[in-house]
């Protein structure tokens, strides 16, 4: 493995009943709150009344910020930061899934930042400083609430990036499944396939020495596979939205990541897709991963085969590693279309028509991918397998 530095400071505060730690944590900040959340479905299931409860009861003074996007928008962030600016905010709290977690995060350093918002998440600028923000965690995906990552929507130029900052992380984040559990199937099924993305995304890399690192990442894929099917029946489950829960968390809070740097091509692909059809993000993983991993399998077939083993049960008995790996991609493909997940391009009503524009975006930085490198070519080939 490489050389690494690890650090994740986030405090996290997992189980049932949870929610009472926000009235020892956030006023360890200050006591203007700016709380900011999606579309409401916080306000259907009680969470947002339980919230609100907790925060006069630590007597904060709250403002809010509501309508974040499932594709976070700039415009959305800059509302956030205003408001910040505005009536001196001291904390903000995050009630909601990645994608509002997301907006928080861009709001903290914008609301410290006199230039635009959005030099962040071009690469313009870092952050220097930034408001501590905690989370309420409604939706098992990204990960958002234990790492340092964000991802925001210019909707203006139909730009779509994913940037981050040491000081991104949460100060604490709350997870209790229970608020998980009104998730509808679609929304379930697309954080599953998330979660899995970004655990596939971190296994293929081109580091020596990784057994651990590899079991953890089998490990946690085979839970994900085991109580999938078991949720989808049953969403009301709170031992399996419990364990897909954990799962996402641990899918992107760097733990699986130590000493390598993992693949994100297909992320950077998929950014470039929702960003120009304003697609769920999962949606188009699922969509295009397998067809990344099928066009990368002769790169290091034994790494593909070894997934297909470990993870999907392939018998590699007389078949070669590509045959092995090929087999595992296929069963991939097959358990995201068992609990819902999309498997084309058409399946959104997309053809090639922008296909020149997607893959500009990709190119933004260059050619890109840490397992391997691809270039326009290859984000076309990758594409058009997916139609």
């Amino acid at each position: 493995m490489n050389k690494f530095t690890f650090y994740n400071p986030v405090k996290l505060i997992f189980g049932k009943g949870q929610l009472e730690a926000v009235k020892t944590e956030l006023p360890k900040y200050g006591k203007r709150v700016l709380v900011i959340y999606g579309g409401g479905s916080i306000k259907r299931n009680g969470l947002y009344d339980e919230v609100m409860e907790a925060l006069t009861s630590a007597e904060m003074e709250v403002f809010e910020l509501a309508g974040v996007e499932p594709n976070p928008r700039l415009s959305t962030a800059k509302r956030g930061i205003e408001i910040c600016k505005k009536e001196n905010i001291d904390v903000l709290l995050a009630v909601g899934g990645g994608s509002v977690i997301d907006c928080t995060k861009l709001i903290a350093s914008g609301a410290r930042y006199d230039g635009d918002a959005w030099d962040f998440v071009s690469r313009k600028a870092q952050p220097k400083e930034a408001l501590p923000f905690g989370t309420v965690l409604t939706l098992a995906a990204t990960g958002s609430e234990m790492n340092a990552g964000s991802v925001i929507t210019n909707e203006e130029t139909q730009e779509k990036y994913g940037w981050g900052s040491p000081l991104s992380f949460p100060k604490f984040s709350v997870l209790d499944p229970t608020y998980t559990m009104t998730v509808p199937e679609d929304q379930t099924v697309y954080g599953i396939v998330d979660m899995m993305s970004h655990m596939f995304e971190q296994y293929f890399h081109n580091a020596t020495n990784t057994p651990v690192q590899d079991q953890m990442i089998e490990g946690v894929l085979r839970a994900v596979i085991e109580t999938a099917p078991k949720l989808m029946e049953d969403l009301q489950s709170y031992e399996h939205r419990e364990t897909i829960l954990f799962a996402g968390t641990m899918g992107l809070n760097n733990f699986l990541q130590m000493g390598y740097n993992g693949d994100w091509a297909t992320h950077n692909i998929e950014h470039a897709v929702s960003a120009v059809y304003d697609i769920p993000h999962a949606g188009g993983l699922a969509i295009l991963f397998p067809h990344w991993m099928r066009h990368n399998v002769k790169v290091n077939p034994a790494r593909f085969a070894q997934m297909a083993v470990r993870v999907f049960g392939v018998d590699s008995s007389g078949k070669s590693d590509e045959e092995t790996a090929l087999e595992g991609i296929d069963r991939l493909s097959e358990f995201w279309s068992s609990i819902g997940a999309p498997s084309r391009l058409e399946d959104y009503n997309i053809d090639d028509n922008q296909f020149d524009s997607i893959i500009s975006k990709t190119l933004v930085y260059g050619e890109f991918g840490n397992f391997n490198k691809l270039n326009d070519d290859d984000v076309r080939k990758i594409l058009e397998a997916s139609l």
